[in-house]
């Protein structure tokens, strides 16, 4: 930045921002607190147990896949991923376009995890095919130094031939199990894919009219679907 004043004075409200408890603070400034982090989400050095350059080739041999139909690669994709640990998905051609093309105008948004108490919002920002989710706090108290906890990886590469597009994840274990990550990268379609106006409104808002978002809204959806009904069902056992 040119003037170093204006960037004192940056600094200083990005530090008062981050006194204030997320509830309480006004809607505009933590929309900005979340702009002027997300943008560095993708950029960041990967955290750590994430793989640099996660490309399909390094899953499996494309060509081996090039014979057999969208059905067989599907079903190779699933039982390769079964064993392991961690999220995936086949995501139909028409649904991977609706929500790429939505993601170039809306490439960040806000999704909520069920925790013990209440809920956890987690970052998403969208950085080629990537998806890099961060804990709101994270972001709040760490800044650009905030790590990915969650990488969401899209592979294209089928589309055309086959129709689909096949999706992996990379995720911290010290910040989420595989059922916290599943029900993320759920909301992704949930927001993104959905049919319905006012589901993708809310992602619309957060990104083209940030003063107007109420990040309450998203967890009102988020009941309504019954996306992580589960999650909050175990951590209300846990309790008892």
């Amino acid at each position: 930045m040119s003037d170093p004043a204006a960037f004192e004075s940056r600094l200083e409200k990005r530090s008062d921002f981050r006194k204030q408890p997320v509830g309480r603070s006004r809607q505009g400034d933590f929309i900005k607190c979340v702009e002027q982090k997300t943008d560095a989400l993708g950029k960041q050095p990967m955290s750590r147990g994430f793989t640099k350059d996660k490309t399909l080739s390094s899953i499996f041999n494309i060509e081996m896949v090039k014979e057999k139909t969208a059905e067989e690669i599907k079903q190779i994709w699933q039982q390769y991923f079964a064993a392991k640990d961690t999220v995936y998905a086949v995501i139909p051609e028409e649904k991977f376009d609706l929500i790429w093309n939505r993601a170039q105008s809306c490439p960040t948004f806000l999704c909520a995890l069920p925790r013990r108490e209440g809920y956890e919002f987690f970052v998403g920002q969208w950085t080629g095919t990537e998806l890099h989710f961060t804990a709101l706090i994270n972001i709040q108290t760490r800044g650009e130094a905030a790590a990915s906890q969650l990488i969401l990886y899209h592979y294209p590469e089928l589309k055309e031939e086959k129709g689909i597009v096949l999706m992996t994840a990379e995720m911290d274990s010290t910040f989420l199990n595989v059922a916290e990550a599943q029900c993320i990268a759920n909301q992704v379609q949930l927001f993104y894919a959905t049919d319905r106006k006012e589901t993708y409104g809310l992602v619309e808002t957060f990104n083209l009219r940030p003063n107007e978002f109420k990040y309450m809204s998203v967890i009102a959806e988020l009941e309504q679907s019954g996306i992580g009904a589960e999650l909050k069902c175990a951590r209300n056992q846990d309790k008892t």
